[in-house]
């Protein structure tokens, strides 16, 4: 819409809650595009990293008073933490304020968006990209460029709250797909969260004798066993029944391709196999805007 666009901020104070990977790349994209902006991490030397690098016009440990008149706070940090974050900004932000989040899961975080007092206009938001390597030193202000951003609007959010949360997904370069909190966290169990596991349990289950003999495939089947538990841990735990959904659908095709391989039916298991590759091109097309 007309009002969005680089200038949409000009008047607004941004505060960030998370300066890694994905609040620092954030930051990188608003900065000098906001009236202020303003960061807020628990380590010292990622604040101290911030502020020399001028990632953030102001940024500390403790939000203090530094958001008194904050227009729009983000919140970019593990799920849990995001859910405690939620249960403490009415002590943060004194005045009226949208606030977004960037989390991998939204049942949990939206339900602790819903007992916000009435002054915060929340939206749930997860950025559909990433690295397997976190932290403030990894930002890039290209890491949200043409992603998807799910967007999870609650029964009492604003249109201004919308528009708003369609400008920062805009200004960050990725495309807004707005749906509902369960369906996405059903979603993101068989596109990411799953997949996490799998990778992480071919990466166990490979020798390191095997080494000399990896190439791409393994690499690309085992990058997101890269990804910091410590993360994935939030994940698993804010999300587990959709996982625990996923992984049985998982386990139970698996085990129709051992069966088919221990009994030598070769036919079923070609036809298995490629019903796998026709339904990921259908996946990829539909991803694309194609017409299934």
């Amino acid at each position: 819409m007309s009002d969005e666009g680089p200038g949409f901020f000009a008047d607004k104070h941004v505060a960030i809650f998370g300066l890694g990977l994905m609040g620092g790349s954030a930051a990188r994209v608003l900065k000098g595009k906001c009236r202020r902006l303003t960061g807020i991490d628990p380590n010292p030397a990622v604040v101290q990293a911030a502020l020399l690098q001028k990632v953030v016009d102001r940024a500390d440990v403790q939000p203090g008073d530094l958001l008194v008149d904050v227009d729009l706070v983000i919140l970019a940090a593990p799920v849990n933490s995001i859910v405690f974050l939620l249960s403490n900004l009415p002590s943060y932000c004194p005045n009226r304020a949208m606030v977004i989040d960037f989390g991998s899961t939204k049942k949990a975080i939206c339900e602790a968006m819903r007992t916000l007092p009435y002054r915060f206009d929340p939206v749930g938001g997860h950025p559909m990209c990433g690295k397997e390597t976190s932290g403030l030193e990894n930002a890039d202000p290209s890491l949200f460029k043409g992603a998807v951003f799910a967007l999870v609007a609650l029964d009492r959010t604003s249109p201004v709250a919308r528009m708003t949360a369609e400008a920062l997904v805009g200004l960050l370069g990725s495309h807004p797909l707005w749906l509902d909190a369960a369906v996405h966290d059903r979603h993101v169990a068989a596109t990411s969260h799953l997949p996490y596991l799998i990778s992480n349990a071919l990466a166990f289950c490979t020798p390191v004798s095997a080494a000399p003999l990896t190439a791409t495939g393994f690499a690309s089947a085992t990058r997101l066993a890269g990804t910091s538990p410590d993360m994935m841990m939030d994940v698993l735990q804010t999300n587990r029944d959709a996982i625990l959904a996923s992984l049985h659908q998982y386990r139970d095709h698996l085990a129709m391709l051992e069966n088919l391989l221990s009994t030598g039916d070769l036919t079923q298991l070609r036809y298995l196999l490629e019903a796998g590759s026709e339904n990921r091109n259908r996946i990829e097309m539909f991803s694309k805007g194609d017409t299934l």
